[in-house]
């Protein structure tokens, strides 16, 4: 008789990091998610994610400040500052990241404000950051729009990272914040084969409670939305112009709502708010091969004759160099 297979070897721990930055202070956030990565490995998880630009923090102050407003000192001084907390990656910001996701084995997922080399260094990037358990940075995904007052201290990104990524049993996408509203990147995802969907948010419940249990039912996977959380205490020390931003910034920016849907649509985790947490699950690859039997986006219920998808993965840049 063949061997009874191993029912742990269809499961798989995760962690929904919900927790606030040091606001605008990357060092200070960074040695935080580094602690919680060591605090999700005592939790049994193999793969946590953490919410939206929470290295260094969400841009709060656009929508408080008048960020639409030309050549002002003060918008003019907080893009300074947010440049100067982003994130290098070919500075080795991240390392301690990598570091603490290898030696607990753990799949990490992180949302950044990237100042990337290939594009000037002088311009940002809400960017995702997925460490595979060996530590090694797996995918880099720029979102692809910024949305509203985002506009004006982000920069779009480009197609490069839609990418899954391997964690058995299951194979892992993820999207930034509203670009999971967007119908093509997600069927990229489904067609790479995606069943285990990670949304990053800022935070806010508003944004977690409707759309996770839809793109679970639609894609028949589960689908982790994890938010930050952000309150007027969270602000570090060092920001400039924070008695200004303190003055208009209300008590809560972010509230928080991380969530889990299983493959039916349904909540494993209903939407959290207001606390710092990790929020854990053992998820069961079983759940999506029943749900598969009847729709599958990207197999059987598909029609690639009528519609495909082309995706352009090339990294975007105003230079191209031609050989010598």
């Amino acid at each position: 008789m063949p061997p009874s297979p191993n029912p742990d070897a269809d499961k798989l721990t995760v962690g929904l990091a919900q927790i606030a930055p040091v606001w605008l202070d990357r060092d200070q956030t960074l040695a935080k998610v580094v602690a919680r990565i060591d605090t999700a490995a005592q939790k049994g998880c193999r793969l946590v994610a953490f919410g939206e630009a929470l290295v260094p923090g969400y841009p709060f102050w656009i929508e408080h400040t008048d960020g639409a407003r030309f050549n002002s000192a003060l918008q003019k001084e907080m893009h300074a500052h947010y440049l100067d907390q982003a994130v290098q990656i070919e500075a080795g910001h991240l390392n301690d990241v990598c570091a603490a996701a290898a030696r607990n084995a753990m799949a990490v997922v992180v949302g950044c404000i990237e100042r990337p080399a290939d594009r000037g260094g002088h311009s940002l990037y809400c960017t995702l950051v997925y460490v595979d358990p060996k530590g090694a940075i797996a995918t880099v995904h720029r979102k692809l729009m910024p949305t509203y007052e985002e506009r004006l201290t982000w920069s779009p990104g480009d197609g490069h990272g839609l990418r899954v990524q391997p964690l058995p049993p299951f194979t892992v996408g993820c999207l930034n914040c509203w670009e999971n509203w967007m119908p093509l990147p997600r069927a990229a995802l489904y067609a790479l084969g995606e069943d285990l969907h990670v949304a990053l948010w800022p935070g806010g419940v508003h944004n977690t409670k409707d759309i996770t249990r839809f793109i679970a039912r639609e894609s028949r996977s589960y689908v982790l939305s994890v938010s930050g959380l952000m309150r007027k205490t969270d602000m570090g020390e060092n920001i400039a112009h924070r008695q200004t931003l303190a003055e208009h910034f209300p008590d809560t920016l972010a509230n928080g709502g991380s969530c889990l849907a299983g493959p039916d649509g349904e909540w494993v985790i209903e939407p959290m708010t207001d606390r710092e947490e990790i929020l854990v699950a053992d998820i069961a690859h079983r759940r999506v091969r029943e749900e598969r039997q009847n729709f599958d986006p990207a197999g059987h219920y598909a029609r690639p004759d009528v519609t495909r998808l082309t995706v352009n993965r090339r990294r975007q840049s105003t230079l191209a160099i031609e050989p010598e």
